[in-house]
Formats: C-alpha cells, sequence, structure tokens
C-alpha cells in the first residue's frame, strides 16, 4: 500500500486505493455506503476509492483492497473474480451473498438445475450454475456480514484496516444486543427469531423494528441450537418455519441440512418428512 504522510488521531495511517465490485446480487451493499450521507466524505478520506460502479465512473484496476459483493453462479464469475484476487493484496467478501451464497442459494433446494432453468427461463438460454460464496473458488482475507452490511460496522471495519489494526467480530449473539436495547422479545409477540444463535454485530437491526431476525449473518461463535429449538417449541414455533430462516441465507446451511435430516427421522413428522 502506499505511504502518505496522513494520520487518523494522530496515529500515522496509510490510504489505500480500494474497489468495489459486484457479482451476482442486488448491489444493496454497496448502496449502503453511498446511503450513509452523513459520514460519507469523513470514509472517503480514510480511502482512495479507484472503481466503483454504484458511485463513479472512472476506474482503475490498481487496487490494494477488493470488496466483493454477490455470490458466484456462472462460470465466467469464477474468472472474474479470480483476476480480482490476482489483483488484491486484500480481499473482502462484502456482504451475506459474498459470505454464504445469499438469498441466491436458495435455488440449490432443488436438486435437478435444468429443470428450474427451464422452469424460470423456458427456452431461453441462459448461463448459470449453483451459487456458491467467494470462498468456494478464492482465498477471502475478511468477511463482513450481513444483507445488506451495516454501514457503521462497515466504517469500523475500514478504520481499522487503515491502522492495521485486527479486526474482530463479535462472538455473542444479536439477542445480547437486543436486550441492550431493551427491546420486547419477539417470542412473547408470537414472531420467530434467529437473533438467539445469529451473529451480533448489527446492532439488532431487525427486532429493533419489531421484525424477527433472519440470520443473515451467519451463526455466532457461541450458537447453541439445541436451545434454540427448546425456545422455539416451546413457543409454538412449527420447525418448518424456523427452517424457512435458516436456509434463507446460506450461513446455517448445515444447521438446516441436520434439522431436515431430523424431520425426515422423526416419527410423526408428518408432511414435514417429504420437504424439500
Amino acid at each position: 500500500m502506499k505511504n502518505e504522510n496522513r494520520t487518523y488521531l494522530g496515529v500515522p495511517a496509510h490510504r489505500p486505493r480500494v474497489g468495489f465490485f459486484e457479482l451476482s446480487s442486488c448491489e444493496g451493499c454497496q448502496l449502503q455506503l453511498l446511503n450513509n450521507e452523513a459520514t460519507l466524505l469523513e470514509f472517503l478520506d480514510l480511502v482512495e476509492i479507484v472503481q466503483f460502479r454504484e458511485g463513479m465512473t472512472e476506474r482503475s484496476d490498481d487496487y490494494d483492497i477488493a470488496f466483493v459483493e454477490g455470490s458466484v453462479t456462472r462460470d465466467d464469475e469464477i474468472m472474474r473474480l479470480k483476476g480480482i484476487r490476482s489483483q488484491a493484496a486484500l480481499l473482502v467478501a462484502f456482504g451475506s451473498c459474498a459470505c454464504f451464497g445469499g438469498v441466491n442459494q436458495l435455488k440449490n433446494r432443488f436438486l435437478d438445475q435444468e429443470w428450474v432453468k427451464k422452469s424460470v427461463y423456458g427456452d431461453h438460454s441462459i448461463a448459470t450454475r449453483e451459487a456458491q460464496p467467494l470462498s468456494a473458488h478464492i482465498k477471502v482475507d475478511l468477511e463482513i456480514f450481513g444483507c445488506p452490511v451495516e454501514k457503521g460496522e462497515v466504517e469500523r471495519i475500514v478504520v481499522n484496516l487503515v491502522l492495521g489494526k485486527t479486526i474482530e467480530h463479535p462472538k455473542y449473539p444479536v439477542c445480547m444486543e437486543c436486550k441492550a436495547n431493551e427491546n420486547i422479545c419477539l417470542f412473547d409477540l408470537g414472531e420467530p427469531c434467529l437473533g438467539l444463535v445469529t451473529r451480533a454485530g448489527c446492532d439488532a437491526w431487525c427486532p429493533n423494528n419489531r421484525f424477527g431476525c433472519w440470520g443473515c449473518r451467519g451463526p455466532a461463535e457461541v450458537a447453541n441450537i439445541k436451545q434454540m429449538q427448546e425456545v422455539m417449541k416451546k413457543y409454538g414455533i412449527e420447525a418448518e418455519r424456523v427452517l424457512d430462516r435458516l436456509e434463507c441465507f446460506g450461513g446455517f446451511a448445515e444447521v438446516a441440512a441436520s434439522l431436515r435430516q431430523q424431520l425426515r427421522v422423526t416419527p410423526n413428522a408428518g408432511s414435514h418428512n417429504d420437504v424439500r
């Protein structure tokens, strides 16, 4: 990275060259940065953005850090991703699609992908494949979770990158942030919520707005899945509603697969036995 005589709170700081890129995604995570008008100028002063299709027409392939949004769903995206990786000293998976496959990976639940293409696109030829996270194809140096990412968290991480500090994500679940914000527990309102097993860092964004967590940030390091099942059962939340949330963004793929297997072998599971 290029050195400049710059400081942040008196600490010498580099101003890295940054590029933002997108694969299969809605580009909402990049848009989050532009939506942060209150501190956007300060954020831009920390880095030199040399490629960012959402916000500028100029572009350069000379960058130190690459933020890549979206999941891999085509062969040409694999080639593009490897090209970005070869140019970047540091590559960041930006958002849930990049980290886990995101909502795009829901199509992976269909075992016959050719049937999916036929059903959606008819006779139109389209290049598509199983949706995968970036890490399935290249080395990822850092992940920033969320759908979309939380702009305040992104700024904190970028500051730490500029200062050369270690990046550490919370190990506790969203439930702790929710309690700290003095919210009414959504289970008491009859709403399922994955906040008790999902990685914190979003300041309980959805529960703050009376919307149950869907686990877009993936499992917390101390996630207690067994306790989650007990809580869901206590409040009468159907297993299929829980699975819908666990499978939505891909971060809980292994947990969801295990629970689906349990449903298939559990007596009296009813229609859940055939769910796919």
